[in-house]
């Protein structure tokens, strides 16, 4: 049975693999969650910025309306090959999308 963090059975801890634990992990990859709320910014900055809703830029980019809307609001991210296009049809790099460089 696997228990998760919430479910400690008395004062003890269940065993996970430590590179389950958050901080192992953002010490080696950086923080995912930073990254991903600052693409999700940055995607609806640079939407409104540009002056376009979400179905046309949906159109534009060969996706559903509900991808879009999934994407400002933090919930799934790009395949690379749309993270790519998103960069090229703004103008930028895939680092600022990333939240990588300002």
């Amino acid at each position: 049975m696997f228990l998760l963090y919430s479910q400690y059975i008395g004062n003890v801890k269940p065993f996970l693999p430590i590179y389950w634990e958050f901080e192992y992990f953002s010490q080696y990859y950086g923080n995912i969650l930073d990254m991903k709320s600052a693409f999700a910014e940055r995607l609806l900055a640079l939407r409104l910025e540009k002056g376009i809703g979400q179905i046309q830029l949906a159109k534009d980019l060969d996706v559903g309306k509900s991808i879009i809307s999934c994407w400002e609001l933090g919930k799934s991210e790009p395949t690379l090959s749309k993270l790519i296009a998103i960069a090229q049809y703004f103008g930028v790099s895939i680092d600022y999308l990333a939240g990588l460089e300002d």
